[in-house]
């Protein structure tokens, strides 16, 4: 079994896959349109150029996306994504091209689990915790 995570952007989600393209290194291996899509009650008035699904992996995790509804108001709430690296310097990049535009909740630094570790949230509300392992 796999679990993984779908995330739902609410019309920006072709926006997020750029920008985790260039913060992550994130590789978008799947993605279709409303438009594309075989049902055309499933495609949105107005919206047919939106995202109805895309499947990405940073690193060698996948992740799926879409824009949901495209109500414009994407909500994450009781949830991270955590990233375990092995390299500081590494860390200190990723967290902080995921802080562009966004919120740091915790600033990195060392704890008694990790060399550095920190919090942030990026521009589009989701939650990330990067985590270098010894």
């Amino acid at each position: 079994m796999q679990i993984e995570p779908y995330l739902f952007f609410e019309g920006r989600c072709e926006e997020a896959l750029d920008f985790y393209k260039n913060a992550l290194g994130a590789d978008v291996t799947m993605l279709m349109r409303f438009k594309d899509s075989p049902d055309p009650e499933a495609c949105p008035v107005d919206d047919e150029n939106k995202i109805m699904h895309a499947a990405i992996k940073i690193g060698d995790s996948p992740i799926m996306a879409s824009d949901g509804h495209c109500g414009g108001n994407p909500s994450f709430q009781g949830i991270s994504l955590s990233i375990g690296l092995t390299d500081v310097a590494d860390a200190e990049r990723k967290y902080n091209a995921l802080a562009d535009g966004g919120e740091v909740v915790m600033p990195l630094e060392k704890t008694f689990w990790s060399p550095s570790f920190g919090v942030v949230k990026d521009k589009f509300g989701v939650s990330w915790m990067i985590n270098v392992m010894e």
